[in-house]
């Protein structure tokens, strides 16, 4: 089953349009959703958690139209945004006390096991943590009330490396739960390429690719060679291309690609910048 299926889901702002934005998350997997700033992620998020409607599409969760079983399925959904939505003059006490009517399953014994293995100061209130400790936070409330797929929007921005491989880490652990999914968005790549199983990259506001990251970096790579060698490929096996004073850098589907060419692995990073500039 997939724990979510976007289908022809569009959006139209004016100056900005979603556009049949489709993709499929498995259950038990972690997507990334990947792209610049601005281009439709969350968007995206939005209208997945129903705070924006679509103009047209269809969003499903485990099989069943968004919009009608989002209400029940919020005690199984653990979201996290890039800003802490608590009121600042609140300590952990009293979230709580909040959150204990706010969910039925919610369980202050596994809340209180996260604050602890965060060092969350009980008694401070959220408008004296840091921003990493605002995300810790948000994470301790997302995996208190029994979730099983969470949904995080750029969580890990702004966080220091220490902090990020810490909060990996508990992703990590949170799908080792076969029921358990993640769509994750963000732009720091180096930490999707740690947990990530399917990766999506959107563009203005369209999925250049959704598929499998192990087959991905399988089928792309990193061609370079000098502006004579390229032109001489298949253009349609080349889909993006940086040029240099000595020479150019192109992404290219490896297996339409000549022997004589060496080519070398494409990170995540690669594939965006290389994708964004082979889109005209």
């Amino acid at each position: 089953m997939n724990a979510i299926e976007i289908r022809d889901l569009c959006k139209s702002y004016g100056d900005f349009q979603l556009d049949h934005i489709r993709l499929s998350l498995p259950e038990g997997c972690v997507m990334g959703l990947i792209g610049e700033n601005g281009a439709g992620k969350s968007t995206t998020i939005h209208l997945l958690l129903d705070l924006i409607r679509a103009d047209s599409g269809e969003i499903l969760l485990y099989g069943q139209p968004h919009t009608r079983v989002f209400p029940a399925l919020k005690e199984e959904i653990g979201v996290v945004l890039d800003e802490a939505c608590f009121p600042e003059t609140l300590n952990v006490r009293e979230i709580n006390s909040i959150m204990r009517t706010a969910f039925r399953n919610w369980s202050s014994e596994t809340f209180f096991g996260y604050v602890g293995r965060f060092h969350l100061p009980e008694k401070k209130t959220v408008k004296a943590y840091s921003r990493g400790m605002k995300m810790k936070l948000s994470i301790a409330v997302a995996l208190s009330h029994g979730a099983r797929l969470l949904i995080l929007d750029e969580a890990t921005s702004g966080l220091d490396p220490v902090v990020r491989d810490e909060l990996l880490d508990l992703f990590f652990e949170f799908v080792q739960d076969e029921r358990h999914s993640i769509l994750i968005s963000s732009h720091i790549t180096s930490d999707l390429e740690k947990i990530c199983d399917y990766v999506a990259f959107i563009h203005h506001g369209r999925i250049l690719i959704s598929e499998e990251r192990d087959i991905l970096e399988e089928r792309l790579g990193i061609v370079k060679c000098a502006r004579e060698q390229l032109r001489e490929l298949d253009q349609t096996a080349v889909l993006g291309v940086r040029e240099s004073a000595f020479g150019v850098e192109a992404l290219v589907e490896r297996g339409r690609i000549p022997a004589g060419l060496q080519i070398e692995r494409a990170s995540l990073d690669d594939m965006i910048v290389l994708l964004s500039k082979g889109v005209k």
